[in-house]
């Protein structure tokens, strides 16, 4: 699939769309989820040119990949999630329902989430 410059991903990193900002490094850039779908909801995003994982692990430089991982442990941190916890979550494609064509991972906190998907088994500590 090819890069679509005009995705609201795109629009945010070049400045024309304003966002709450929670991390920004040289290659990645956080923010809090204008929809958000937890107490908190917040997106990482590379600044590349990146549809999907498999895009970014393909074409992305080493620095640009830690750039990534390094801008979703900060983007946890300043949000004060490493205790309790807190989802990453990422949609790759039409089947995962990836609804930007931009590389992004959802940071997913605030309460207890339960399984990862609908009718999976329910985590022991919070079984009756």
């Amino acid at each position: 699939m090819d890069y679509d410059d005009a995705n609201v991903f795109a629009r945010i990193v070049r400045g024309e769309i304003p966002c709450n900002r929670i991390y920004e490094n040289d290659h990645a850039l956080s923010f809090h989820d204008i929809a958000p779908q937890a107490p908190v909801h917040a997106l990482v995003i590379p600044k590349g040119r990146y549809v999907s994982m498999v895009d970014f692990a393909t074409r992305a430089s080493a620095d640009e990949q830690a750039g990534l991982i390094r801008a979703i442990g900060e983007t946890a941190e300043a949000l004060g999630l490493s205790q309790p916890g807190y989802r990453v979550l990422t949609n790759n494609g039409a089947d995962a329902h990836q609804e930007v064509m931009h590389l992004h991972f959802h940071i997913l906190a605030g309460k207890r989430l339960g399984p990862m998907l609908a009718g999976g088994p329910m985590p022991p500590s919070s079984r009756a």
